[in-house]
């Protein structure tokens, strides 16, 4: 196990920097910090997905081992140079979406953020999900990340669809179809 903290709070970021992991200092609003800070966000929303009522077995391990590997993502990013997250990881998560999504019906239409909590909560965890990628592809055009960081993300925001799919129709609320037609109008007579 790692360092334990006896003391939670240090004063050392109250001049606006914060400590990465290879000790070194960065402004708390630097790329990097705000990389991580999103994975920690997304960790968290996923949690909540958790929390909700409704989850079965299958989903809830896998978002379970998804929190673990964004802790490692996390790691990665808080520490330049470190290595956590591996092709064998973005792997599993195309294995596991391949097998929740085939029971699915195929999509025809665009599906709103809804379909009960759980579901709700998941669209949640997806946006956060895509942000921390669009916050990693941002910081690896001024510093070095390795590529699999943002793989993983594209990808996990693609399983997290599919799991707002599946809770959304566990729930019995069923998914909530975007309705494209309620916006055309008639032509005006002339």
């Amino acid at each position: 196990m790692g360092n334990r903290l006896s003391k939670i709070y240090t004063r050392t970021g109250d001049d606006g920097s914060t400590g990465l992991g290879d000790g070194s200092r960065v402004p708390k609003d630097s790329l990097r910090v705000t990389a991580y800070g999103t994975v920690d966000e997304l960790n968290s929303t996923i949690g909540m997905v958790l929390a909700s009522e409704g989850v079965d077995d299958a989903v809830r391990e896998t978002l379970t081992q998804v929190q673990h590997e964004l802790f490692d993502l996390g790691g990665e990013l808080c520490i330049p140079g470190m290595a956590m997250i591996d092709d064998a990881d973005i792997d599993r998560l195309e294995t596991v979406l391949d097998a929740f999504n085939e029971p699915l019906p195929a999509l025809k239409d665009f599906i709103l953020p809804g379909g009960g909590m759980a579901a709700a909560t998941c669209h949640l965890a997806r946006t956060v999900c895509r942000r921390a990628e669009r916050d990693v592809v941002a910081l690896s055009h001024v510093e070095d990340v390795r590529p699999q960081a943002s793989r993983y993300l594209n990808r996990l925001s693609d399983l997290l669809f599919v799991l707002c799919r599946v809770l959304a129709r566990a729930s019995g609320h069923g998914e909530v179809l975007w309705q494209h037609e309620r916006r055309r109008k008639p032509a005006a007579a002339n």
